[in-house]
């Protein structure tokens, strides 16, 4: 049988274990779709201050990756990017009006976080550029990074 100190103390555990879940699902069920998706004068949008976005269109410290490279077709680049997003679970394409553009939503597996994923071909450059955002919280420790490498891996292992 348990004293009223060691049933306090449970219960403190529990809440101090339970309430930092419980936030970060209700952040995870209150994300939206963002406004800034797609591009501004033609381009992919720069990141926000925070550091859970990474931009092949910002040369900001922290947010600047490199494109894919690529050289041919935009619609042969943006079909095999759709094939590789295909492999991510809890990912789907969404439809454009922009011929060169690809949005992605992946969702997280443990809290139903969702990131947006863009691309942009630039065929005059030879690159595909990317965007990777998450919707909610501040960090997302370097996932977006990561999984824009994976994706680069992938895509280049495509050919």
């Amino acid at each position: 049988m348990l004293g009223p100190v060691a049933k306090w103390g449970l219960i403190a555990a529990a809440v101090v274990i339970l309430l930092p879940l419980l936030m970060l699902a209700v952040l995870s069920w209150t994300s939206r779709r963002p406004s800034t998706l797609g591009l501004a004068a033609g381009k992919l949008r720069r990141c926000p201050d925070s550091p859970n976005c990474v931009c092949s269109c910002d040369d900001s410290a922290g947010h600047s990756i490199a494109p894919l490279i690529w050289q041919g077709d935009a619609q042969e680049g943006l079909r095999r990017l759709t094939s590789v997003i295909a492999t991510f679970p809890e990912a789907r394409c969404e439809t454009s009006d922009h011929p060169d553009y690809l949005h992605a939503e992946i969702t997280s597996t443990w809290f139903r976080f969702v990131d947006d994923v863009e691309f942009l071909v630039d065929t005059a450059a030879g690159v595909i550029h990317v965007r990777s955002a998450s919707r909610a919280g501040h960090s997302d420790l370097g996932v977006n990074r990561k999984r824009v490498e994976r994706i680069r891996e992938l895509f280049q292992a495509s050919r």
